[in-house]
């Protein structure tokens, strides 16, 4: 959902008995923020599974089922009839912390996953996804002056940067207390970037082909869009037995803790000893790696807990670019940009 929530009505159908049962695996699946880049991704491989899916968000499209405010309780117990498992993806993003005020992040992000929680529970939800960002780390992921690149776990205590990063976190505090309160089986997946369009840093944007930028991002804060989506269904299918958990969701990154030294002071030095092959691949397109690396995304847990096994790692990628092959998956290039907001600098509120 990618704008403020606001009381907004819409035709439903009506309630429905029981799920029927040639549903795959008797589930019925909503899916909030069906109009945005993960949402409409998430409908998409459901439906695929002949899954049935609701999807809901402020915007109307083809994988939008119900359009209102994830804030409009009447509306949510229509869009829960019959539904086992929910998928909260709907958010106001980093982007829109230049055009909209800190309260509609609130209404959005806190109070709208409050809301869909208690009406799940209400509803008899079985499992209950939250789309989270490593964006929440905030201010923890940039080490201080002089130190190697921070090695980001679960185990990290977020420093929110802005009034995204804050309600971020309280949304995921909700859901742990939901979770203990009730028993509503609750995972929490904190994703990193998978947006098509051109990074946010104009400095980034000026210096770096935004191909060439995504690709390095591969190796340490990056997450390909079908790798996210099995990330999710994964969760859906594990929270039962989980109960709680909160998990980081970025590409296998290639390095060790003890390359955090040398990632910050000459990155470059360290890909070359862990991919002979990129330097070459990279001077064939004029391409540059990133002088520095201020962090990196360990999915360990995620990995374990949730068996989750994602393809596009850096490897991965540089085979498809040595092979002159896209190195986006069919499921991002169906998916394409959306964009955020119609400004001079592109998809972004500020320059």
């Amino acid at each position: 959902m990618r704008a403020p929530a606001r009381a907004a009505k819409t035709a439903f159908p009506a309630r429905r008995g029981p799920v029927a049962s040639a549903r795959v695996n008797d589930e019925k699946i909503l899916v909030t923020g069906s109009a945005g880049h993960l949402g409409e991704a998430l409908v998409r491989g459901l439906r695929a599974e002949g899954r049935d899916v609701v999807g809901l968000d402020l915007l109307p499209s083809r994988f939008t089922t119900a359009t209102g405010s994830i804030t409009d309780r009447e509306l949510l117990r229509r869009c829960l009839d019959g539904v086992t498992g929910v998928l909260h993806a709907a958010t106001l993003h980093k982007p829109h912390v230049g055009s909209h005020d800190r309260q509609a992040f609130v209404d959005t992000n806190v109070s709208g996953t409050l809301a869909l929680l208690e009406e799940s529970v209400a509803a008899g939800v079985r499992s209950f996804v939250f789309t989270s960002s490593t964006s929440a780390f905030g201010r923890a992921l940039t080490p201080a002056p002089g130190e190697p690149a921070t090695w980001i776990t679960e185990d990290v205590v977020p420093v929110p940067r802005n009034v995204y990063g804050v309600t971020k976190i309280a949304a995921e505090q909700v859901c742990e207390l939901v979770h203990r309160d009730h028993g509503l089986p609750v995972v929490v997946l904190r994703t990193s970037r998978f947006f098509p369009e051109d990074d946010d840093r104009e400095d980034v944007r000026t210096a770096y082909d935004g191909l060439n930028a995504k690709v390095n991002e591969h190796l340490y804060r990056r997450v390909e869009l079908q790798d996210a989506v099995d990330a999710h269904r994964l969760a859906l299918a594990r929270a039962p037995q989980l109960g709680f958990g909160r998990y980081i969701i970025s590409a296998t990154p290639p390095f060790s803790p003890q390359d955090a030294a040398l990632l910050r002071t000459d990155a470059p030095e360290v890909v070359r000893r862990l991919f002979p092959d990129q330097e070459a691949e990279y001077a064939r397109r004029g391409w540059r790696m990133f002088p520095s690396l201020d962090r990196v995304y360990a999915n360990d847990r995620a990995r374990a807990d949730l068996g989750w096994t994602p393809r596009w790692d850096f490897r991965h990628v540089l085979d498809l670019l040595r092979a002159d092959e896209d190195v986006r998956s069919p499921l991002t290039r169906a998916v394409g940009a959306k964009g955020y907001h119609p400004y001079p600098h592109g998809v972004y509120t500020r320059p």
